[in-house]
């Protein structure tokens, strides 16, 4: 299955919010955190997410839809 990582920056209202739980379920996907950083205002994530890539084009713009910024990622992160 194909495999992206992407950077998410999540909003101060979304920082408690079961989101990539929800994405996973609605979408049927795979996710594995890579990295992650919350503080009070807002929440930083890399993530890697595993599944068709139709079905991953979806989550993402889901993601997006919910005023989450995605970005794929440029960066070094362990394979």
């Amino acid at each position: 299955m194909p495999k992206r990582q992407l950077d998410l920056i999540f909003p101060e209202e979304m920082i408690k919010e079961p989101v990539i739980w929800e994405m996973s379920k609605k979408f049927d996907v795979i996710f594995n955190i890579r990295r992650a950083r919350v503080t009070e205002t807002t929440g930083e994530l890399v993530i890697e997410l595993d599944g068709e890539d139709g079905t991953l084009d979806k989550a993402v713009e889901w993601l997006r839809k919910k005023g989450i910024k995605v970005k794929p990622v440029t960066h070094d992160v362990l394979e």
